[in-house]
Formats: structure tokens, C-alpha cells, sequence
């Protein structure tokens, strides 16, 4: 499998490690009430669907980056690729 890396240009998947949903960009408060509660779910609860799913790549044999990649997991076909720092900020304007 091919990643687009934004900087970088296609590279090998092997040159990654998958860290896991998406997600995991929106750390909870830990300030807020009921911040326990949202660091158990935080921590401990995943999805894992079949299709489109966005997940956290770290670049691990190259520039060290952190990319979300949104991908089909049932035929890993590659729909997007963006700097993870792009896309918390992104998502923080949306909110």
C-alpha cells in the first residue's frame, strides 16, 4: 500500500506504524467535569468499522511525522492523507 505523504510524497506503508482511530486527536479536558469518564472512553474504547475509517499513521521510518489517513479498511484503498496537526486544527475551527 501507497501513503501520499503531504511533504514528502508517496511512500511505502511500511514506513508507518498505525496508531490507531483518529480519535485520539480529541483528548479530552481533563479540567472538566466528568473528565474521568471521557478519559475511560478516551482511553479504552475503539471503533473498528469496515469501510471508510480515519486513522493516526506515524512516520516512523522517515520524517517522524503524524498523519491522519482516511482509508477503506475492507479493500485499503487510500482516500486521503493530511498532517495530523492540520487536521486537529481543522476540526478545532469546526467545533
Amino acid at each position: 500500500m501507497i501513503i501520499d505523504h503531504p511533504l514528502l510524497g508517496p511512500r511505502d506503508a511500511a514506513e508507518f506504524v498505525v496508531k490507531g482511530d483518529a480519535s485520539l486527536i480529541d483528548r479530552p479536558d481533563g479540567l472538566a467535569e466528568g473528565a474521568g469518564d471521557a478519559f475511560h472512553d478516551y482511553l479504552h474504547l475503539r471503533d473498528n468499522p469496515a469501510g471508510v475509517h480515519r486513522e493516526l499513521w506515524y512516520h516512523e521510518h522517515g520524517d517522524r511525522s503524524w498523519l491522519v489517513v482516511t482509508r477503506n479498511t475492507l479493500t485499503h484503498e487510500v482516500l486521503k492523507v493530511e498532517l495530523a496537526r492540520d487536521a486537529a486544527r481543522a476540526r478545532g475551527r469546526s467545533r
